[in-house]
């Protein structure tokens, strides 16, 4: 016969049921594994023979093979190891009691069969429960928020003597009984940067907190030292804490690449060199990665040096930026990652970084400063929402009381509870334009003066439609259920170009 025991393979974030099939027949003592296994599976070969000559079960000497179907699939990571062992367990007979097909087993073998967790465990336990699995044998793992998958049964086992047991009906510690995590409740004022310290650049942390309450893209534009990074660095202190299902899925994705989490219940915050790879950035490798635009997933992706970057490596991002996600094809499989994230770029006006200083003088030429600024593409400047020209702050100047982080942050969140409610949840910056454009009723007038604009400045269609989505926003921070004449001047003004000049236009649809 043939014993069947359930497990879960991965393709990059999504996961789907693998049966490993275990059938033992006359012959040559062996074991085969089948089923487009990569390296890392075959070697669980010894794994499982070590772990299970540690037992004093009766075993004869017989050839095993295992098939790990879907056959087409290819198979990675040690991930199939307490399922292979615990089928050949069933399969000699040292099981007695019957394996539910909604049982799932996770978990690599050390030699002297204790149960290991391995890379990609969380981002299975959330497949096997949209799969529709109800219990699963897993290691521990104290970065697993066990506590947080419904629906689950979470047992844990240390050693491959424990599943015996549970599976045998005694009792073992489960999911409801395993102390979680220690949780930290979510606490702005951790944050080391607050916008009530910045001097000055009132009308950027304006910008800033529409693109934080909407989701939009920010490019800054300014001297050297004029606060465009510290702007940047502050921004997260202003976003709302990220709800369970976006913890869940930020935690998968650096457990998958590998990289620490510190708190998972604040956007995450990536600020790569200009130095690095598209690779890097994007994602990829032999067996794909997640890059810094995944890892930025539900948080921000700051760019500093933006012009810095190969233009290569931009132009990549246009993709992710109007979709949200970045599939990676490579030799081996064709994953796919969620990459939705807020983009904050900044960049110098010119190569000495010093057109429009008051205090320096620019010695680049115009065609210098043309090429410069042609590194930001314009597919790439067209999906900025936001444009910043910033200039040096007086430092000696007294600061006058600005809203914190915290005070902001609440109207953040009360933007994004409108745009919950309305857009059925996506922000303003993601909702379809159709759903947007039904939800928030444009008049004929303001139609009119968002098209005379666009053909003044030669902005293209999605421009257009930018500005309507930040005036969407704007009018969501004031609390007004419909798009303002005062949110969509407000929009346009955002559109500045690189040299500081604002547009120049009435201030007043009526006149």
């Amino acid at each position: 016969m043939t014993v069947k025991i359930s497990s879960i393979g991965l393709k990059g974030l999504e996961g789907y049921r693998v049966q490993v099939e275990v059938q033992i027949s006359p012959g040559l003592p062996s074991m085969v594994i089948v089923g487009l296994p990569d390296v890392s599976v075959k070697e669980s070969k010894e794994r499982v023979l070590s772990a299970l000559r540690t037992m004093d079960a009766k075993r004869p000497n017989q050839r095993i093979v295992i098939n790990l179907s879907p056959s087409e699939q290819k198979k990675n990571g040690p991930l199939f190891d307490l399922a292979m062992a615990i089928g050949i367990l069933k399969e000699y007979g040292e099981i007695k009691s019957d394996i539910s097909p909604d049982t799932l087993f996770l978990g690599a073998l050390s030699l002297d069969g204790t149960i290991e967790k391995v890379e990609g465990m969380l981002p299975a336990l959330i497949s096997a429960e949209k799969l529709g699995f109800k219990k699963v044998y897993l290691p521990p793992d104290p970065l697993i928020p066990v506590d947080m998958l419904e629906g689950l049964e979470c047992t844990i086992v240390h050693h491959i003597h424990d599943v015996l047991t549970s599976i045998s009906g005694h009792c073992l510690v489960s999911h409801s009984s395993v102390k979680p995590q220690a949780k930290s409740s979510f606490n702005g004022s951790l944050y080391q940067k607050n916008f009530s310290q910045i001097i000055g650049h009132e009308h950027a942390k304006y910008a800033l907190e529409v693109a934080a309450a909407g989701g939009h893209n920010v490019l800054m534009s300014g001297p050297p030292g004029c606060g465009k990074s510290l702007l940047a660095e502050t921004f997260p202190s202003i976003l709302p804490p990220l709800s369970k299902q976006n913890i869940l899925e930020v935690i998968s994705l650096y457990q998958l690449a590998n990289e620490q989490l510190l708190n998972p219940e604040y956007a995450p915050y990536r600020h790569p060199h200009h130095s690095a790879s598209s690779v890097a950035i994007i994602g990829g490798g032999s067996y794909p990665k997640p890059g810094e635009i995944s890892l930025a997933h539900h948080g921000v992706l700051f760019l500093d040096e933006m012009a810095e970057f190969t233009k290569k490596t931009l132009d990549m991002l246009r993709q992710p930026l109007e979709t949200g996600k970045v599939t990676i094809s490579r030799v081996h499989s064709t994953v796919t990652y969620p990459a939705s994230f807020i983009l904050i770029g900044a960049m110098n006006p010119c190569p000495c970084g010093y057109l429009g200083s008051p205090s320096h003088y620019c010695t680049c030429t115009k065609k210098q400063i043309r090429s410069y600024l042609n590194r930001i593409s314009g597919p790439v400047l067209d999906r900025m929402d936001i444009l910043l020209s910033l200039n040096p702050v007086d430092l000696g100047l007294k600061n006058r009381d600005t809203d914190s982080s915290e005070i902001i942050r609440s109207r953040v969140i009360r933007a994004r509870e409108l745009q919950t409610e309305r857009n059925k949840g996506p922000t303003n910056a993601t909702v379809p334009f159709e759903t947007l454009i039904r939800t928030s009723f444009l008049t004929e007038k303001q139609r009119k003066f968002i098209k005379q604009m666009s053909m003044n400045h030669q902005w293209s269609n999605r421009v257009e439609i930018k500005i309507i989505r930040l005036a969407r926003t704007i009018s969501d921070l004031a609390g007004e259920t419909r798009i303002t004449d005062e949110s969509i001047w407000k929009a346009v003004k955002f559109r500045r170009n690189f040299e500081g000049k604002e547009i120049k236009a009435k201030t007043s649809l009526e006149t």
